[in-house]
């Protein structure tokens, strides 16, 4: 080691001494030193003071020796036209070793934003004499002009056959074991970004090459980290060895590295564990200060990854409620959409989402509403706030005769609860069987010592119907002392604002998104059960869902799915629903339904009820329905609690229903539903939105739904276990059903 560090300074000492053989002594001891410093300066400058990308990691690049500009190098840096730099090939001015790559990165940087005059400096007498110049100046152009010279003559358009660019290439080539890292890393870059020809592929593949196998030289975290943004995606055995630098270097690390790393990860869809576990680490233990976008990037790279790390998810959701006033609509819904990705369900962060939405209910985009939507679905958020309803006990009590108005001609319709000023109000709304009777209840106080505050109703004789005179006084007790009656039309059962607020938005521009986005948003009111006939009834179409029937594509056919479940919906859960389905050919189970990979808890599931069964034709496995759901297992019971032969018995939810006798009286048939660990929220006992909806289908469809959790699977050991555990849910089921 010491004898390499020697060589290594003895080297920089040479070649210093060379470029400047009359410097005095005490410059020499001043080289020295920044030789040292150029060597050592990784070790102990911050993080924050190094560049952020690989120009200005080039353009940045130390001098050992120190270089005095002359007359040309200012006109060189304030030249405004191309014109000023073409003048400085004729007259008085001597252009040095340097400066023909210095005009032609000049010419670069002046013509990257006017395409169109590119092609006119080229045939330009005066750029084709500088690129003479430069050919016979190519050996002693400095290593970082060099690098920097190459990108510019890609970026300036020159055809593969000119004998300057071949010359550049060459030239790179011989001092490619001289370049620095960083230096390879932005030819690297050039070579992929600027040009697809050939032989400028044939030098990126020796520069990747090469970098693979010095990966070690990278000493700072921001250089590495600019390296892995820009050149890490174009070979995966480097980026590998850039993951393990990041290892290595990741304490040196900043919020807006760490920022970089993660998105830099997201966008390639490596999900690198120990290099996450290790970010997770410094995020939660430094005292970070998030700035509104490095917490919008971290929540979006942990959620395209689906790296859940519970610390994170909540920081990140704390930080980001506090900065819900100042966030825009775009980034409200990239927020929500990025956390529903992540499966972290935050009830305050969705309430804010949903707030936000009523607030900005007239300037929100459809875009934006959507991936909200799209959110609050997977999630199966409700935003209607049920959990901070007040529990209202209605007691009713009858002063005078026993025969007061039937309860077939008194509904409580709806239960709201509103905040005004500092006080609660329950409103309660009573309607009569004729609307023509609608009118204002007068409230009474008549609180009891024994029962607390309560509020009598005092009807009008109009509303008592048919005979005034089977009621004078009905009273409520309620946990709250205030309560109002208003007007039936002002207290119709509403569906939730921020829903109502959706109906509203999308009525009129559902037509307009893309087919697949119009299905995935009635898919996502079907989820919330929220969907409208008039919402069904457009993407249930023939002539809409006629281009997803036999699409090959993945994308398509997730479509198709989305549509069988909405189909499902409305002939489920939509009994006035009128149509138009689709055809019994589309709801035919396709073989993709059933090819997929058997797990653990799926192929033990099978072999325990295989035991309970005895025979094979008591039951059946894996059965696609005609409502897009797939049943891990299906049996029939008789009202003994039997099990019946399936083939024998009428099977309505298959697309081609087998067998010809209605099922005996009493008789119940059972779904077995397995639920793995990817099927709920995270750190939750709460089904995603999309099992919720396969859940609330297959009950619809008249079965006896048995759920099989992963989490409580796992607690059993032996095959007695979990036999014993699946009559336990069956025999809980059916009872369940005879308690209804």
């Amino acid at each position: 080691m010491a004898a390499h560090l020697v060589k290594r300074c003895t080297c920089l000492l040479r070649e210093a001494a060379r470029q400047a053989p009359a410097m005095a002594p005490v410059g020499r001891l001043r080289l020295a030193r920044v030789a040292h410093k150029t060597l050592t300066s990784s070790a102990t400058s911050p993080i924050s003071h190094f560049p952020g990308s690989l120009v200005e990691l080039v353009e940045k690049e130390q001098a050992f020796t120190p270089y005095i500009e002359n007359q040309v190098d200012h006109l060189i840096k304030k030249a405004t036209r191309p014109e000023e730099l073409l003048e400085l090939l004729g007259g008085s001015h001597h252009l040095a070793n340097n400066h023909a790559a210095l005009v032609l990165i000049r010419l670069s940087h002046l013509l990257s934003e006017k395409p169109e005059d590119k092609a006119l400096l080229i045939q330009d007498a005066r750029f084709q004499q500088l690129l003479c110049v430069l050919s016979s100046q190519i050996t002693s152009v400095w290593h970082g002009t060099l690098s920097r010279l190459l990108r510019s003559l890609y970026a300036l358009g020159l055809p593969r056959t000119s004998k300057e660019l071949q010359s550049v290439e060459q030239e790179v080539r011989w001092r490619m074991r001289k370049l620095k890292y960083k230096h390879l890393a932005f030819l690297a870059d050039s070579c992929a970004t600027l040009s697809q020809e050939q032989h400028s592929q044939e030098l990126l593949t020796e520069l990747l090459m090469h970098l693979e196998r010095r990966w070690t030289e990278i000493e700072d975290g921001r250089t590495l980290v600019t390296i892995m943004m820009k050149v890490g995606h174009l070979s995966e055995p480097l980026m590998n060895r850039l993951e393990d630098k990041c290892l290595e270097l990741v304490e040196q690390f900043g919020p807006d590295e760490l920022r970089k790393v993660l998105v830099t990860l997201a966008a390639q869809s490596r999900r690198s564990v120990p290099l996450l576990r290790a970010i997770s680490y410094h995020l939660v233990q430094k005292p970070f200060s998030l700035t509104k976008s490095v917490l919008l990037d971290l929540a979006y790279a942990y959620g395209k990854l689906g790296f859940h790390q519970t610390q994170v998810s909540q920081r990140l959701a704390a930080d980001l409620l506090s900065l819900m006033p100042s966030l825009t609509s775009g980034e409200v819904a990239r927020c929500a959409k990025s956390f529903a990705l992540l499966k972290w369900l935050n009830l305050p962060l969705y309430e804010a989402f949903a707030q936000h939405v009523l607030n900005r209910a007239q300037d929100i985009t459809v875009p934006h509403l959507c991936s909200i939507l799209l959110a609050f679905a997977r999630l199966n958020f409700h935003p209607d706030q049920e959990d901070q309803f007040f529990s209202l006990v209605l007691t009713w009590r009858h002063y005078g005769r026993r025969d007061f108005v039937p309860a077939s001609r008194l509904v409580v319709v709806n239960l709201i609860k509103c905040q005004h000023s500092a006080a609660l109000f329950l409103l309660s709304r009573v309607i009569l069987e004729h609307e023509e009777d609608s009118s204002y209840l007068q409230a009474q106080d008549c609180s009891r010592p024994h029962q607390g505050p309560g509020f009598c109703l005092l009807f009008p004789s109009s509303l008592l119907w048919p005979h005034p005179n089977w009621a004078k006084t009905i009273s409520w007790t309620v946990i709250h002392p205030w309560l109002f009656a208003a007007p039936k039309e002002s207290l119709l059962s509403p569906p939730h604002p921020i829903l109502a607020q959706v109906h509203e938005k999308l009525g009129s521009e559902l037509p307009d998104l893309e087919p697949a986005l119009q299905v995935d948003l009635v898919w996502a009111l079907c989820v919330l059960q929220q969907a409208r006939e008039a919402e069904l009834q457009a993407v249930l179409h023939p002539e809409f869902h006629i281009q997803f029937l036999g699409c090959k594509s993945q994308k398509d056919q997730n479509t198709f799915q989305k549509l069988l479940h909405i189909n499902a919906t409305a002939l489920l859960e939509h009994p006035e629903y009128s149509g138009p389905l689709l055809p019994a050919s589309a709801v035919a189970p396709r073989p993709s339904a059933l090819d997929r990979k058997v797990t653990p808890l799926q192929k033990e599931l099978q072999e325990t009820l295989k035991g309970l069964l005895g025979s094979a034709d008591r039951g059946s496995f894996e059965v696609a329905t005609q409502y897009g759901w797939v049943l891990d297992a299906e049996v029939l019971l008789d009202s003994d609690g039997q099990f019946l032969p399936l083939r024998d018995f009428v099977a309505p939810h298959l697309a081609q229903p087998t067998g010809s006798q209605p099922p005996p009286a009493g008789a119940k048939r059972l779904a077995f539903l397995r639920w793995e660990f990817p099927n709920f929220n995270s750190r939750s006992k709460d089904l995603l939105g999309r099992f919720v909806l396969a859940r609330r289908h297959i009950l619809a469809a008249g079965f006896l739904v048995v759920d099989v959790p992963f989490y409580e699977w796992l607690e059993l050991k032996s095959e007695w276990q979990k036999g014993a555990y699946l009559k336990d849910k069956m025999r809980k089921a059916v009872a369940e059903d005879l308690a209804k």
